[in-house]
């Protein structure tokens, strides 16, 4: 307990040391946000800052003062940054498959944690167009743990709750970057068939001015 309120005071957002954490499964779920950009998905993982302490604790980020000196060089959101064990769970517990094959994952950025929570990217084998999402962070430190995933529009379901049994869930995405929407194509091809409308009635009209206008083969002297 000593060690959770040493931490959390530690994080660059709170300026005041703060009482003794305890994490908080019962609560309000965890919030992730989910985008795609053609091949490539980015999904954003957000926690209170006393679940990461409880996450931190349980991976060893964090140094145990009952059995030694603990670092103030170091904030605690740093130490979850440059913790090799937070990274390796991370990308564990969060997952992308497209097709029944693992997109490849990356921890893009742990800064602002609190604000941004930590930024994961996939990248997967073509455009998404469907793909099963797993979130399962902190169900293995209690079940009662969950995560509300909310897409940024270009995929549906717009939310989804992911819980210690419901951890896997699948998205259709709309067409993104790499592709042309079907919108575009649709009005591409609306306006090609007017061209061609417009092309076809100004021939018939020409034509019958043309036959109209032609000597009559009788009249010749």
């Amino acid at each position: 307990m000593l060690l959770a309120g040493a931490v959390l005071a530690g994080f660059g957002t709170l300026a005041a040391p703060a009482p003794a954490a305890v994490a908080h499964p019962f609560g309000p779920p965890s919030t992730a946000r989910i985008s795609a950009d053609g091949s490539r998905v980015s999904i954003a993982w957000r926690a209170n800052a006393d679940d990461w302490v409880a996450l931190g604790q349980s991976l060893g980020a964090f140094e145990d003062p009952e059995s030694g000196a603990v670092s103030t060089e170091l904030t605690g959101e740093q130490k979850l940054q440059r913790s090799p064990a937070v990274h390796t769970y991370l990308l564990r517990h969060i997952t992308v498959a497209q097709d029944g094959g693992a997109c490849k994952g990356e921890v893009a950025a742990l800064e602002r944690l609190l604000d941004e929570g930590a930024r994961l990217t996939f990248d997967c084998p073509a455009p998404l167009v469907e793909a099963d999402v797993t979130v399962s962070v902190l169900t293995d430190l209690n079940e009662a743990y969950r995560t509300m995933l909310t897409t940024d529009g270009s995929a549906t379901p717009r939310q989804t709750l992911f819980t210690a049994v419901d951890r896997t869930h699948h998205l259709r995405f709309a067409a993104s970057g790499g592709g042309v929407p079907g919108s575009v194509t649709a009005v591409a091809g609306g306006t090609a068939v007017a061209v061609l409308a417009v092309a076809a009635c100004l021939f018939v009209r020409r034509s019958r001015r043309r036959t109209a206008t032609a000597p009559d083969a009788g009249s010749r002297p």
